[in-house]
């Protein structure tokens, strides 16, 4: 499974969790999916058009995995642009989908410690990149990306922390193969993620 890193300039501008507004959708607001799981499939309207392919309901199970008591993380923010033809590769796979998923500790302090948030971004990698080693159509990246934790205690410079983005590509001939190569990317990365103990058991068939 390839991955890649996130080598630009510095983020200079902490975003805030909990977050409220986003830039081009003041109506945007944040949702505590550990306390609604509920509204994994009810709140995330970017991935809502897309719904009849499998990988958008292996993202929705990823999202309740992280959000799940069991698990020493959660979401903070997604997002999802579908399968559209794109000119940045030359060859037959032609289409292109991406998204993203931000990651936190639930224990918000670790947050404020870089090397617990470090220490999962190499993790990852490291997880990966033993994955599925022939899969061609996606990448997964990492960006550390500067907070401001609004709900410790402490003053805000003790507030500032970091969290990890996952940022992921994939492409594919048509609209239904790369949507078919994306279920195949999230099942690496939730796999990856598992390999790191961040979940709890997988949740129980639905009925």
């Amino acid at each position: 499974m390839k991955t890649c890193e996130y080598d630009g300039p510095a983020f200079e501008d902490p975003r805030s969790h909990p977050w409220r507004g986003a830039k081009g959708s003041a109506g945007a607001r944040y949702y505590d999916l550990t306390a609604r799981p509920e509204r994994i499939r009810s709140s995330l309207e970017d991935f809502k058009p897309w719904a009849r392919y499998p990988a958008i309901e292996a993202f929705y199970e990823l999202l309740e995995r992280l959000n799940h008591v069991g698990s020493v993380l959660e979401s903070n923010d997604c997002a999802f642009e579908g399968p559209q033809g794109t000119d940045n590769r030359a060859d037959a796979e032609a289409f292109e989908c991406s998204g993203r998923v931000m990651l936190l500790f639930r224990a918000l302090s670790r947050n404020t410690t870089e090397g617990d948030v470090r220490s999962l971004k190499n993790g990852l990698h490291g997880a990966l990149g033993g994955l599925d080693p022939d899969f061609q159509g996606g990448v997964v990246g990492t960006t550390m990306v500067p907070v401001h934790y609004l709900l410790l205690p402490e003053s805000e410079q003790q507030q500032l922390g970091t969290q990890l983005m996952i940022s992921f590509w994939a492409w594919g001939r048509s609209e239904a193969h790369t949507m078919q190569n994306l279920g195949r990317l999230l099942k690496n990365l939730t796999e990856g993620l598992g390999k790191l103990g961040a979940f709890s058991p997988p949740r129980s068939p639905r009925h």
